[in-house]
């Protein structure tokens, strides 16, 4: 009886710590999401989906996407201003190659950028806007997407 209890302690202390590990090793993602859609703006059709982390605070867009290993094809991070303004990308401690797309207010892309992952001193990626999407590297000539093209965001952002 007291090997069987014993067995059936250890079996759940063995159980708690796997899942103690299991929840350490995944990263930490307090990131709300959401989902935004590209338009041309020629003719209002949509080139793309993207499912994207919403970088609202200064340390979630100061760490952007440097923690991440890479991105699935339709996916991204938004980051977010309260106002519309002139800002400086650079791909800080990143491990893969993106495109950096600079955002206004309305929605228009004012300036887009292929980023490669570099050592200091870093390249400034310049552009004005209200938000800045970064997705895979490719991603905008792959679905042609242009500076001009409209993406569409939640009023609530």
């Amino acid at each position: 009886m007291n090997r069987r209890l014993i067995a059936i302690v250890l079996v759940l202390v063995a159980a708690a710590l796997g899942l103690l590990v299991v929840d350490l090793w995944q990263p930490d993602d307090d990131y709300d999401r959401t989902t935004v859609e590209i338009e041309d703006a020629q003719t209002g059709d949509r080139l793309a989906t993207v499912d994207v982390r919403i970088a609202d605070t200064f340390d979630k867009r100061y760490t952007g996407l440097s923690e991440t290993e890479s991105l699935d094809p339709n996916e991204g991070m938004l980051f977010t201003y309260d106002d519309p303004g002139n800002r400086t990308y650079v791909m800080r401690n990143m491990s893969f190659a993106i495109d950096i797309v600079f955002i206004d207010a309305d929605g228009t892309i004012t300036t887009a950028y292929s980023a490669e992952p570099e050592s200091e001193p870093y390249t400034g990626y310049d552009g004005h806007g209200q938000y800045v999407l970064e997705v895979r590297y490719g991603y905008l000539e792959e679905r042609g997407i242009e500076v001009g093209d409209r993406v569409v965001i939640d009023d609530s952002l």
